[in-house]
């Protein structure tokens, strides 16, 4: 097993749990969660046609995990 690489696999979903720090893409609640930024502001923030870390899968709106974290290193206020 590998420093930091954490797979969990749950008996009663059969789903593998993955840490948030491991994803490519976060949920919208996922991305609250990682960031201390409520699930609304988010929300928001993913509804702008200029945002760059929206992923699009059906209707459903992902976000791109490293773009998030360094439009949050680039932005003074949210």
């Amino acid at each position: 097993m590998k420093w930091g690489v954490i797979y969990i696999e749950n008996t009663e979903t059969k789903k593998l749990e993955i840490p948030f720090w491991l994803k490519l893409n976060l949920t919208k609640q996922e991305a609250a969660a990682y960031s201390n930024i409520g699930i609304n502001r988010i929300d928001e923030l993913l509804k702008d046609p200029k945002c760059s870390f929206v992923l699009y899968v059906g209707n459903k709106k992902l976000v791109k995990r490293k773009e998030f974290e360094q439009y949050i290193s680039n932005t003074l206020e949210i």
